[in-house]
C-alpha cells in the first residue's frame, strides 16, 4: 500500500512512467511522486564477496547482511559474469599459494592448484586468476 508522502492519505493510483520509473497519483490532493527503489550500496555487495570467498553461504551471508539469498546470490552471479571481463591479458610470472590444492581426476595422475586474486578498490575490483597444472611424479608418496 502507498501512501502519499505529502498528506499521507493511502488513495494513490498510478500515473505513468517517468524516466523508467512509476509515478503516482495521490487521489486526495493531487499531488504525483515517483517511490524510490531500495537497494544495497555497493559497500553491502562488496561485502556479501567478500564473505563469499571466506567460505560462508548465500543463506548465511543474507542472515549477516540482512537481504535475501537470491539477492546475494544474484550479487555474487553478476561478479562473476564481470570477472571475465577484468582478466588481464599480462601473465602472472610467479604465484605462491599457501595451503589451496584441488585434485583434478585421480590424485595419483594429476594435481591442480589455483588461486583467484581480487583487489576489491574503493569503485572498481581487479581479480585475477592464477591456475597451474602438473602431473606427480611417480614415485611421489612412495618410499
Amino acid at each position: 500500500m502507498l501512501i502519499c508522502p505529502k498528506c499521507s492519505q493511502s488513495e494513490c493510483s498510478k500515473d505513468g512512467i517517468v524516466r523508467g520509473k512509476q509515478r503516482y497519483r495521490c487521489k486526495g490532493c493531487n499531488y504525483r511522486y515517483t517511490v524510490t527503489q531500495k537497494g544495497a550500496s555497493n559497500n553491502i555487495k562488496r561485502q556479501a564477496l567478500t564473505l563469499y570467498l571466506e567460505g560462508l553461504g548465500f543463506r548465511s551471508i543474507g542472515r549477516i547482511l540482512n537481504f535475501s539469498h537470491v539477492a546475494v546470490y544474484n550479487w555474487i552471479k553478476a561478479f562473476g559474469e564481470k570477472l571475465e571481463d577484468l582478466k588481464s591479458d599480462t601473465a602472472i610470472k610467479v604465484v605462491e599459494i599457501d595451503e589451496m590444492h584441488s585434485y583434478i581426476g585421480s590424485k595419483k595422475n594429476t594435481v591442480g592448484s589455483g588461486l583467484l586474486l581480487i583487489e576489491l578498490g574503493k569503485n572498481s575490483s581487479t581479480a585475477l586468476l592464477a591456475l597451474e597444472e602438473h602431473l606427480q611424479e611417480k614415485n611421489y608418496g612412495k618410499h
